[in-house]
């Protein structure tokens, strides 16, 4: 099994996307108007609009009301980061910090108010774990 994206609710996709793509330098995917997708080497970022949760379970999802996950960026310099989302950003939780894993961690909130965490792996232990992540690869298929 493969964790492939997490997905986030939101009544204006547009807004949202366009905040993910300056923040991440990713370029989203479209699908729909009502869906679009950034894709990095690991996993996904989807975000898709409320006209979108019913196709699943009416009610199963609402915007702007998470309080308890966290979406987490592995990047190269978080400081370095840091400056550039500085005057973008509106909302940093917190500056970037040394967290007792051994990740430099910024945390702020995006336009729906949900947490992200741009992170670098800054002590041995962090910077050795973080080369483990495996890329999403496509696996051949042995089924036959």
């Amino acid at each position: 099994m493969d964790f492939v994206s997490i997905r986030i609710i939101t009544s204006d996709v547009a807004r949202l996307v366009e905040f993910y793509e300056k923040a991440t330098g990713v370029q989203a995917s479209w699908a729909t108007e009502d869906f679009a997708e950034l894709v990095t080497h690991s996993a996904g970022l989807a975000i898709a609009s409320t006209r979108t949760v019913p196709l699943f379970a009416p009610g199963a999802a609402r915007p702007a009301d998470n309080h308890s996950v966290i979406i987490e960026f592995l990047v190269d310099d978080v400081d370095r980061v840091h400056g550039n989302l500085t005057g973008f950003v509106t909302d940093f939780v917190n500056e970037p910090t040394l967290m007792p894993w051994g990740n430099r961690s910024l945390l702020f909130r995006d336009p729906d108010g949900n947490l992200v965490n741009f992170f670098t792996p800054v002590t041995p232990t962090a910077v050795a774990k973080s080369t483990r992540v495996p890329a999403l690869h496509p696996q051949p298929d042995h089924t036959g």
